[in-house]
């Protein structure tokens, strides 16, 4: 006895499939006992008690259980599988699911994305759940055809009235796959139409049979059966016709039709060679005749062959040749027909190990839709015995068929160690947002954990990079067909106690942009970078601070500090609760240093634009010597009447002290203005001065020109008295710099010392200069007179206002 509850709207029928031995199905008990020998309906909702007169019914009884789906002109109500049944699981079942819609309409079955295949109606599924679609025909019922879970097929749309049904042996686990029913579109045709099959064919080689309704037996008459094919991009299709039988048509004809998206329909007969190696999607439509039902009817089974249509790019690569070198291969989209295999098995990224070789295949792959890097790794196990490394991309093997997209070097040092990167062609170049770099190679470097230094392009003002980590540097391409030569050249050196250390050379012509590593985003916890700024001679940097971001400090503060070379005197410190300065001026080399904390929240990071400026102290550019000469400025050129000119002059400390008014200079030509200047180009008036000084290589281009006017010998002070020469003060030597880090030597080599001569003793007396009494300028080249104006001056009166 069992108890059965059967859902709404389900019948549960009990059918009788042996006559052996005597047994008898019982419904309810007392006196509305219902009992029967061959076939039992519930169809009530309720607790019902079933009984058998038989040990072992499950051998003498089937049990179907059906469930009536009434579908409006929209809509089909209510879940239609259920995926769970606990009724009479020691029997065989069959669910059941009966459709009906309006007489004009077709009922639509969508299955899931696995799909279902066709099999012939004898044959068996490998889970035991067999699926069967029927539909009602005037003529009677047809069958649609029999499947299985897993295959092409999506969609079977059948018209007005039809049935899905599901055999699930004994003791079997009702697991059914969980279709789905709408309303289909109208069906105005002058054939009936049995069904609409909707296939998508798989990827790769396959062939996939398929029948027609009620194979092996008859076809029904006047009607017609379609298949709509999706074949995948860059493949073909082959249609082949197998088993067949052709009736005798009473009228009409037997026809297969191919449409391919609107184009003309082509028409067949069975016998007919079919579509071979096709491309794109197709519609085929098998049409009955009216047939002599005395003989054979028309059946057909036949078979859709795919295969792809390209060629593969055979590719044996060989990295025997490239020590430490490894490559990449990656799809770049998820299209389905690129398939990239390795030594024949296809995979969505291709690796070929250091040291290997492999064959690769490329299929159906645009080089645009593919992506191909290389690596090298370099290790560096003691300091002491590495040599450096030349990073230079190898040639890869010509028979790859993209272009190689980025070459990266994974540099790897001892704890003690730092790399040292140097550019070959001099300098590097910062690229950072807004100031980005348009080269056409671009250099990235990044710590062994992914942490970016920064960005890197040739031609710069950044001398030397060093790093106290593992880094990686990543070089990207336009064409790396065209770079030839190195890229880096990478040291090993000692350990620094910096994370990060930048050599910088500001240009003359524009500004050197520096900026912390990883920006715009911020420097990592507890690491320092230093910037070593070289200020040629005689020159000034002018340090902007365009951009900085503090964080909030969990654990000690941030410092921005600057100081000179060579002095320990701090011109800047700043940590991320003081306001740092807007810019700094800064009269020689200097270093800056930038330290983060453990950030709360927040990032800290700096945006820094150098500028080199030419240090506008004429004493100190004429050597910083005792000054004892004095330069008249004029501006505005006026006529010589103006009474509103008042007398100039320029006071330059040291014993002598020259005024106009001291007679020392007396006018000549006074009938002549060429010596009333608008204004005086104090380069072009002083710059000869420099030609033999220490100051003249970096100048020597800006004091070429043509000299108009000279200025014979002073005569000097009258008094006999000799001037006091004072030395000038040594420049802090780069040997004596110690940062408060410490940055590593190698950053900081010492300024070479002029030698002292004889010249430069008080006691020294050029022959040359004997005359004029005039030693103000020392230098360890020719003496050179200072030339004013073109014409020899005479003894001329005092300058007043009455004679300007």
């Amino acid at each position: 006895m069992l108890a059965v509850t059967p859902d709404p709207n389900t019948n549960i029928i009990i059918i009788r499939k042996n006559n052996e031995p005597d047994c008898t199905v019982c419904m309810d008990t007392g006196p509305k006992q219902k009992c029967n020998l061959e076939f039992l309906r519930i169809t009530d909702p309720r607790n019902t008690s079933v009984e058998f007169s038989c040990p072992q019914p499950q051998d003498i009884y089937d049990v179907e259980i059906n469930r009536e789906i009434d579908c409006t002109e929209t809509s089909c109500s209510g879940n239609i599988v259920q995926t769970e049944s606990s009724l009479f699981p020691d029997f065989n079942r069959t669910f059941t699911w009966d459709f009906k819609v309006v007489s004009t309409r077709a009922f639509q079955l969508d299955f899931p994305e696995t799909g279902m295949k066709q099999i012939s109606n004898e044959d068996a599924c490998p889970d035991d759940h067999t699926y069967t679609v029927v539909t009602y025909l005037r003529s009677g019922p047809a069958t649609i055809g029999t499947f299985c879970k897993g295959g092409p097929v999506t969609t079977i749309l059948a018209r007005y009235k039809g049935r899905v049904s599901l055999k699930v042996p004994a003791d079997a686990k009702l697991n059914p796959v969980d279709f789905k029913v709408t309303v289909g579109p109208e069906t105005n045709s002058k054939f009936i139409l049995v069904a609409i099959v909707k296939v998508n064919l798989p990827r790769g080689v396959s062939n996939t049979d398929f029948i027609t309704a009620n194979y092996p037996n008859e076809f029904p008459d006047n009607q017609k059966t379609q298949w709509d094919f999706t074949v995948p991009g860059m493949h073909n299709y082959t249609v082949q016709f197998g088993d067949h039988t052709t009736p005798e048509c009473l009228s009409g004809d037997v026809q297969v039709e191919y449409n391919k998206g609107g184009k003309k329909v082509t028409k067949l007969s069975l016998t007919d060679p079919q579509p071979q190696h096709q491309q794109g999607n197709f519609n085929m439509v098998l049409k009955n005749c009216e047939t002599n039902r005395t003989l054979q009817g028309l059946s057909l089974k036949y078979r859709v062959s795919v295969m792809r249509s390209g060629h593969p790019v055979l590719c044996t690569v060989d990295l025997t040749k490239h020590q430490g070198v490894s490559l990449q291969v990656e799809k770049l989209t998820s299209d389905p027909n690129c398939e990239l295999s390795i030594n024949s098995k296809v995979e969505e990224k291709l690796n070929v190990a250091a040291g290997t070789k492999a064959d690769l295949s490329f299929l159906d792959c645009p080089s645009q839709d593919v992506r191909l890097t290389a690596s090298q790794v370099i290790a560096c196990q003691n300091v002491a015995s590495c040599s450096a490394s030349v990073l230079t991309v190898p040639k890869l093997d010509s028979c790859l068929p993209m272009p190689l997209h980025s070459f990266s070097w994974h540099l790897n040092i001892p704890r003690d160690g730092t790399v040292d990167l140097v550019s070959p062609t001099g300098t590097l170049q910062q690229s950072v947002p807004g100031h980005r770099c348009n080269q056409p190679v671009l250099l990235h470097v990044a710590e062994e954990d992914g942490f970016s230094v920064g960005d890197f392009c040739f031609n710069g003002t950044i001398q030397k990079l060093q790093v106290h980590a593992n880094v990686s540097i990543t070089a990207t391409a336009h064409n790396f067909s065209k770079t030839t030569g190195p890229l880096l050249n990478a040291n090993f050196s000692q350990e620094i106690p910096e994370t990060i250390i930048y050599r910088v050379s500001p240009g003359m012509l524009s500004p050197t942009v520096l900026a912390t590593p990883n920006w715009p985003e911020g420097m990592k916890p507890s690491s320092t970078v230093s910037w070593i700024v070289n200020v040629p001679s005689q020159y000034q940097a002018l340090v902007q601070f365009a951009n900085v971001s503090q964080p909030k400090c969990l654990e000690r503060h941030t410092a921005m500090i600057v100081k000179k070379l060579g002095y320990e005197e701090e011109l800047m410190s700043r940590r991320e609760d003081e306001e740092p300065e807007k810019q700094l001026l800064i009269p020689q080399s200097f270093y800056l240093n930038m330290s983060n904390c453990i950030p709360e929240s927040g990032n800290f990071g700096a945006f820094v634009c150098t500028s080199i400026k030419l240090f506008f102290n004429w004493c100190h550019s004429l050597t910083r010597s005792y000054c004892s000469y004095s330069a008249y400025i004029f501006s505005n050129r006026k006529k010589r009447d103006d009474k509103k000119n008042k007398a100039s002059s320029i006071y330059i400390g040291g014993e002598s002290i020259f005024r106009p008014g001291d007679k020392h200079f007396t006018k000549s030509r006074p009938d002549n203005n060429s010596h009333v200047y608008a204004s005086i180009d104090e380069m072009m008036v002083y710059g000869h001065l420099l030609n033999n000084s220490s100051y003249a290589d970096s100048m020597q281009d800006h004091f070429t020109g043509i000299q108009v006017d000279s200025y014979n010998t002073f005569t000097g002070p009258t008094n006999g008295e000799m001037p006091v020469i004072k030395e000038p003060d040594h420049e802090p030597e780069m040997d004596q710099y110690k940062t408060f880090l410490a940055p590593s030597e190698t950053f900081i080599p010492s300024r070479p010392r002029t030698p002292i001569d004889r010249q430069d003793s008080l006691g020294f007396q050029d022959r040359r200069m004997v005359d004029n009494e005039l030693y103000t300028f020392k230098s360890t080249g020719e003496i050179n007179t200072i030339r004013l104006s073109g014409a020899d001056m005479e003894p001329q009166p005092p300058i007043t206002e009455e004679s300007l």
